[in-house]
């Protein structure tokens, strides 16, 4: 309890602080709703670039006793709360004897500069999607498909950037972790969320195309995101094509691997084991291909974490937040393997921060440096996943290494 009461006390120090962001977009959002009622204004969601779901947190804090900025912050703090949650039950899924162990993991992302930052300064809403992807690795972990997809739908719902992870539910429908059925919960998921403001006179064609207007919004190839783009110098003007490519490039990128994990799945399972009758789905679903271990999903979340925003252009430099928190449950997964992946995640994803929250130190800093540190972790999650691939899978969901031994003296990782 004291860590967490330490955690808010930093973030209530940083309440009063009103970023750029806050005076042209968040305020006048809140101004609006304010202004028409609350959510009676949510007949008309034109007056900004989110999906309802955001905007109905808003406008509820518009009935409270209590200042715009104060409480659309301390949304994003609650959501802070959420990911160390989920990230302590994840953590727990491997050592539920040592619950010490869980509970330093989520101590760790509630800490993380980024994480701070992002609600207790910024007041952005990255934590909201971020809580329900990392909820759904959870669920996914529980062989509860149905909930994993749910959850997924809802981040989908409050953030595009949500689809950085929807890599691996490919994964994991392809090699039958997850039935494919259970991937129109996040069509529905996302459609009921819209249907209080449609209920409201919304038009649900605008709530239903709300990211394709985002799409042209910001022309730039990066903007302070530490990817790949920052290796990439194009003239003024000329940077449509070369965006256009660069989704191309990156879905290419990205399909080569998920190819690469499904044969990795099936070549390490190598003939299915029929499942009984008596057991779930999903659960079935772990004799029919024992080969994607629980340690092997987490590593192939945190790599599409890193991967996706990396190759992508337009990225902003808040989009490797997921990456942020992944980072610190893959390495309490595999400390002696990856203790090093959130140093260098943080070093890289909050010195990108500071070009924005600290313009003094801005021509201190090396873009292209934060993104030969990014290129870096992710080099070092891929390597550790592709050797994880190639060992035999170890009890505790951990595989086992080329070369070492079996038996009862064998260790897993961590």
């Amino acid at each position: 309890m004291a860590a967490v009461a330490s955690a808010l006390l930093v973030r209530f120090l940083l309440l009063d602080y009103q970023s750029a962001d806050w005076h042209y977009f968040l305020e006048p959002w809140y101004r609006y709703l304010t202004e028409r009622g609350g959510f009676r204004a949510l007949d008309h969601t034109d007056f900004s670039d989110y999906n309802v779901p955001y905007l109905y947190l808003m406008a509820a804090l518009t009935y409270l006793p209590v200042a715009g900025l104060t409480g659309i912050k301390c949304i994003s703090i609650a959501f802070d709360l959420a990911l160390a949650y989920y990230a302590f039950r994840i953590v727990s899924l491997q050592s539920p004897h040592r619950p010490w162990r869980a509970f330093a993991a989520a101590v760790a992302v509630l800490f993380l500069p980024t994480v701070v930052t992002n609600s207790g300064w910024w007041g952005q809403a990255d934590a909201i999607f971020t809580a329900f992807l990392v909820g759904g690795v959870h669920h996914v972990l529980r062989d509860r498909p149905w909930w994993a997809c749910s959850f997924f739908g809802a981040a989908l719902a409050f953030k595009l950037q949500a689809v950085f992870l929807f890599p691996l539910l490919l994964v994991l429908v392809l090699t039958r972790r997850i039935p494919w059925r259970s991937l129109l919960a996040v069509p529905a998921v996302y459609v009921a969320l819209d249907v209080p403001a449609v209920l409201l006179g919304s038009d649900p064609w605008q709530l239903l195309t709300v990211y394709t207007r985002q799409a042209g919004i910001y022309p730039d190839l990066t903007l302070n995101a530490p990817s790949v783009y920052q290796f990439v110098s194009v003239p003024q003007g000329e940077e449509d094509p070369v965006r256009r490519a660069g989704v191309l490039v990156a879905g290419v990128l990205v399909l080569v691997l998920v190819a690469l994990a499904v044969r990795a799945v099936r070549r390490t399972d190598g003939t299915a084991v029929p499942a009984t009758g008596l057991e779930g789905e999903a659960a079935a679903a772990r004799h029919r291909w024992p080969g994607l271990t629980d340690t092997r999903i987490l590593l192939l979340a945190t790599v599409f974490s890193i991967a996706v925003p990396f190759l992508l252009p337009a990225m902003h430099e808040r989009y490797f937040y997921l990456a942020d928190v992944l980072s610190v449950i893959a390495a309490f997964r595999l400390p002696r393997r990856l203790w090093y992946l959130p140093v260098l995640v943080q070093l890289s994803s909050f010195g990108s921060y500071l070009k924005f929250i600290a313009p003094g130190v801005s021509p201190y800093l090396s873009m292209p440096a934060h993104g030969a540190l990014m290129l870096l972790a992710l080099i070092t999650v891929v390597r550790t996943t592709a050797l994880e691939f190639r060992g035999a899978p170890a009890p505790g969901g951990s595989a086992r290494l080329p070369g070492q031994r079996t038996g009862p003296r064998t260790r897993t990782d961590g």
